[in-house]
């Protein structure tokens, strides 16, 4: 054991401290003239990386989309502008958790509610409950985001469990030139709806901070729904040469959430009182030869919860209690190990449980305590092969202490045919491992699950036109997937089996046209079919959006067209269309003061996405940003 020991601590030494042996190495032109550079994401290989040159399906969504939406939480943005993405409501604000909550999340009918099956990351750390194995929607707002750059489609090569349907990475604000710049915004609408936030970001010398800090809250279109959060976001970056740096963050939000229940169902006092943390600390190096970062965070919870009670009932005398945590280690390095290639070594671990109890008047009972084990180490290879091709292929292992081993291959083509004509090609595995909430909480509990998985079979092409002023994207691809867990009747009790399977297929479609420096078009589109139907996945969803910036005025009118969304499957299914129309603009008199308003649904439509739970009509908000 001790050899064992001495030989893996000796081979992560050695590739740890290998970019200072390769910055000795003269450089070598990685990135043929002939690709042409038009999105550096780093989602999809954890390092900067030319987006033609990658075989899997990204969209991103940047800053001024972002800021230009006016809107606290990054998620309805992300719904408006990334095809085969799609975020569960019930209100005006505030997501809300346990039974009743939206915020599920899916991309191409994965994921589902709650949303264990689409990972989030900050900065590229994974964002989930410990015990329940999911995000909370409430917790990723738009002050603290920069970009958000999501997979469409399984990534677990790179992010193992949770992200066999997709990642949205929401990567946050750094300056990188010396000065200050501060934010403030204040919103106000529609049923008492309030949000204000500041954000700072300085740069100073080798040193450079981000603050960002939110309040939301409303009394929500109906009755017993009002939401409160407080958000706050701190990050410290050092740089101590051209090719080290460091960063720590925080990231804390605490939100009160009120359910009112089905309108068929009302309830009286189901409230959630909620707190999230996330920490994390990150030491990266960059080259001309390698890169890579070794990366710690840790996030935790704590949560009080209120079944409340149907009008004329009884106040239950019992709350619902967890605190839950996740300790993780990644580190990643990737190399130019000859001409035309990028290798990329990585490893990473994963600590997760918590506690869970009940607590009544006079005494408290355990629902579980229990804290799992999870290790993984992989390669990805990314090679050039001439002045049109790159191939890209990886495997992952991943080994859980409750669930085994897992072997994660994906292998992918490009072809870049001339500087405006790209085709890709990829096929990827992905898969979940039951939550600790799936094995072992609740009457539907079963220790015996097993991961589930898929196979994302996918072929895209993009062309731009015009001088690059006019873009299009088009994705087909077909997914099949086993081992789903569901909840059925067995032996006259619910119990969590493996029995659901996954054939969904379809298309996604996307273009923008820069018709003048200050007009601009842009749509997108997703068409699935799923064989095995879920909640939360629309068939059709269609955006589009006309953008106006020019001098003092910035305008935008969108149409979302959302049609065979499924509401309800057992015992009886149900579909719902609807088409939201939403209009922003905003006036800036001066470089340092914005005043902005927009309106939603303006074709006052009646419509669900969450089963008994009517979204509002007609809201109307408007507010003021100052850049100091």
């Amino acid at each position: 054991m001790n050899k064992v020991f001495l030989v893996r601590k000796n081979l992560f030494l050695i590739f740890f401290f290998l970019p200072t042996i390769l910055s000795a190495i003269p450089d070598v032109d990685v990135v043929k003239d002939s690709i042409q550079l038009d999105e550096v994401v780093v989602t999809g290989t954890r390092q900067q990386t030319d987006l033609n040159v990658l075989p899997m399906s990204i969209s991103i969504v940047d800053q001024s989309q972002i800021k230009n939406s006016h809107t606290p939480s990054l998620l309805p943005v992300l719904t408006e502008e990334v095809p085969g993405l799609f975020v569960t409501g019930r209100g005006i604000m505030g997501y809300g958790v346990a039974t009743g909550a939206a915020g599920g999340m899916s991309i191409r009918g994965v994921g589902g509610s709650p949303t264990t099956g689409v990972l989030v990351l900050i900065d590229g750390h994974p964002q989930y409950m410990g015990l329940m194995g999911h995000p909370l929607a409430d917790s990723y707002q738009s002050a603290m985001a920069e970009r958000v750059e999501i997979i469409r489609g399984p990534a677990s090569l790179l992010y193992g469990s949770n992200a066999i349907g997709g990642v949205i990475n929401i990567i946050t604000p750094e300056k990188h030139s010396d000065g200050m710049n501060t934010n403030v915004g204040l919103m106000y609408g529609s049923y008492n709806t309030l949000s204000a936030q500041v954000n700072n970001n300085v740069h100073s010398g080798k040193l450079h901070t981000f603050l960002a800090f939110e309040y939301n809250q409303t009394d929500g279109h109906r009755e017993n729904m009002d939401f409160l959060q407080y958000n706050g976001y701190v990050k410290l970056g050092y740089d101590f040469s051209r090719n080290w740096k460091t960063f720590a963050d925080v990231n804390l939000t605490t939100f009160d959430a009120s359910n009112p229940g089905t309108v068929s169902n009302p309830l009286l006092n189901n409230d959630a009182d909620i707190f999230r943390g996330m920490t994390s600390f990150s030491i990266d190096n960059k080259y001309e030869r390698t890169s890579g970062s070794l990366k710690f965070f840790y996030n935790w919870g704590s949560h009080t919860i209120n079944d409340g009670y149907k009008p004329g009932g009884i106040l239950p005398d019992s709350l619902f209690r967890s605190n839950d945590n996740m300790l993780g280690i990644t580190w990643y390095q990737s190399y130019h190990l000859f001409e035309g290639n990028q290798t990329t070594f990585g490893v990473d671990y994963q600590h997760f449980g918590g506690h869970a109890w009940y607590k009544f008047y006079q005494r408290t009972r355990d629902i579980i305590s229990k804290n799992i084990n999870d290790g993984a180490t992989y390669i990805n290879m990314q090679q050039l092969l001439d002045d049109k091709f790159a191939l890209n292929a990886g495997i992952r292992f991943d080994y859980n202490e409750e669930l085994g081993a897992q072997w994660i291959p994906q292998a992918g083509l490009t072809a870049s045919l001339t500087g405006e004509t790209i085709l890709k090609a990829i096929v990827s595995k992905g898969f979940r491992n039951p939550t600790i909430r799936e094995m072992y909480m609740f009457p539907p509990q079963n220790p015996d699950l097993k991961p589930e998985s898929l196979l994302n079979y996918e072929v895209s092409a993009s062309q731009y036109c015009l001088n690059k002023t006019l873009y299009f994207g088009l994705n087909l691809f077909y997914i099949d997937g086993n081992n789903s867990i569901q909840t059925l009747p067995v032996n006259g009790r619910p119990l969590n089996v493996n029995t659901g399977k996954i054939e969904n297929y379809g298309l996604e479609f996307n273009t923008h046209y820069q018709l003048s420096p200050f007009f601009k078009v842009t749509a997108n589109y997703s068409w699935l079919h799923m064989k095995y139907k879920i909640t939360g996945a629309p068939e059709h969803k269609l955006y589009i959006a006309v953008y106006y910036n020019r001098k003092s005025w910035n305008a935008s009118t969108g149409l979302q067209y959302v049609n065979h969304l499924y509401t309800v499957i057992n015992p009886v299914e149900k579909t719902g269309s609807f088409a939201l129309w939403n209009v922003r603009g905003a006036y800036r008199p001066n470089h340092w003061i914005e005043f902005f308003v927009k309106g939603e649904n303006l074709l006052d439509q009646d419509y669900e996405i969450n089963a008994g739970y009517p979204m509002p009509g007609i809201t109307v908000f408007g507010g003021v940003n100052l850049k100091l």
